[in-house]
C-alpha cells in the first residue's frame, strides 16, 4: 500500500465521484479506477460503492478513510519536518496570536529582525482553545501566544505577563465621570461581548458570578476591533484588555479600570513539546521567555553562536 494510493482514495471520497477525482488529481478516469481497483484488491474488500449518481464509502471503507486522513495529514507534516531540517539560514516562522499582544510583540519582533534579517515572520490571529491546540498540531504556525493555559501532554504551556481587562465606553456615558467603577455598577448595562469560545468572554462572566452581578448581553461580537466601533457608537459597554489600545489618547472612547482582582489574567506562549524547530525558530521562542527566565535563556545562546 502506497501513500499515493490512499491520496487518490480519499480525494475520491471527498469529491464523491471519479470523474472529479481525476480532475483534481490529473489523472485520466481510468487510471483512477485501476488504482482503487488495486487498493480494493489488496485490502481484500471492497471501498466503495459506486452508483450513477456518486460514490460512497461502505462500512469497511469508512474505517480505511478515517485511517487515511491521519496517514496523509502524518505525511505532510513530515514533509515540512524535513524542509525545516534542510533550514540553511532563512526561512519563515508563523506565530499564532491574540489580538490584545499587538502591542507586546512588535519589541520581540524589532530584536528578531536584527538578529535574523533573512527569517520571514508570519503574524496569525487564533484566538479560542480549539483553533489554538488545532494550529499546533496541524503545524499551521510554531508557536501561540494565548489567554488559555492548556493543559495537555504534547503541549508545553509557559506564562509570559499578566494583563488587565478594562471596562471601555462612550465619553457620553453616564459612567463616565465616575472615578471609581465596579462591577455592581455595570449590572443592567447594555454589553458587547465576545463570541462563544474566547477565554475574554469566560473571564467577564467569571468576573460577575464571583460577585452576583447578572450581566446584560445584548450583543456578541468575534473581535474587539468591533466592539470599540459599537462602543464609539455609544450603543453599549464592554471589558477587554487593556494592552489592546494603542492611542490612550483616544478621545472617542474611555478607558476604565474596574475594582475587580478577577478582571487580570495570564498570556501565555504555547508549542509542541516533541516538535522539531530550527535554531532561527527556537531563539524567537526563547526570547518570548526571556522575561520570565533567570540566566541565560535560549535566545542568548542560540544568538551567540552567529
Amino acid at each position: 500500500m502506497e501513500i499515493k494510493q490512499l491520496l487518490y482514495f480519499v480525494t475520491v471520497v471527498q469529491q464523491s465521484s471519479f470523474s472529479e477525482a481525476a480532475k483534481k488529481l490529473h489523472l485520466s478516469q481510468p487510471s483512477l479506477s485501476k488504482a482503487i481497483k488495486n487498493l480494493e484488491t489488496e485490502v481484500g474488500f471492497r471501498l466503495l460503492e459506486r452508483t450513477t449518481k456518486k460514490v460512497k464509502l461502505t462500512e469497511s471503507g469508512r474505517v480505511i478513510y478515517e485511517r487515511a486522513l491521519h496517514i496523509l495529514n502524518a505525511a505532510e507534516i513530515l514533509q515540512q519536518e524535513i524542509k525545516e531540517v534542510k533550514w540553511n539560514g532563512s526561512g519563515k516562522v508563523q506565530i499564532g496570536m491574540i489580538e490584545s499582544v499587538k502591542n507586546w510583540i512588535p519589541s520581540i519582533l524589532h530584536w528578531y529582525q536584527q538578529a535574523f534579517p533573512s527569517m520571514r515572520v508570519k503574524l496569525i490571529e487564533v484566538l479560542s482553545r480549539e483553533d489554538v491546540e488545532r494550529a499546533l498540531r496541524q503545524y499551521e504556525v510554531h508557536a501561540c501566544l494565548t489567554n488559555q493555559f492548556i493543559d495537555s501532554p504534547d503541549i508545553w504551556t509557559t506564562p509570559l505577563y499578566e494583563e488587565q481587562l478594562a471596562m471601555i465606553m462612550h465619553p457620553a456615558h453616564r459612567l463616565a465621570g465616575k472615578d471609581q467603577i465596579s462591577l455592581s455598577d455595570l449590572e443592567d448595562e447594555t454589553f458587547i461581548i465576545t463570541s462563544v469560545g474566547f477565554q475574554t468572554r469566560d473571564d467577564i462572566f467569571a468576573a460577575f458570578a464571583e460577585e452576583g452581578i447578572r450581566l446584560n448581553i445584548q450583543y456578541e461580537v468575534e473581535r474587539f476591533e468591533t466592539i470599540l466601533e459599537l462602543v464609539r457608537a455609544n450603543i453599549g459597554i464592554s471589558i477587554i484588555p487593556k494592552n489592546y489600545f494603542t492611542n490612550q489618547s483616544d478621545q472617542s472612547v474611555m478607558i476604565k479600570t474596574i475594582n475587580s482582582k478577577s478582571l487580570t489574567r495570564t498570556v501565555y506562549l504555547t508549542y509542541l513539546k516533541n516538535r522539531y524547530m530550527p535554531p532561527a525558530i527556537e531563539a524567537l521562542i526563547g526570547r518570548m521567555q526571556m522575561p520570565i527566565k533567570k540566566g541565560i535563556s535560549s535566545a542568548e545562546r542560540v544568538e551567540r553562536n552567529y
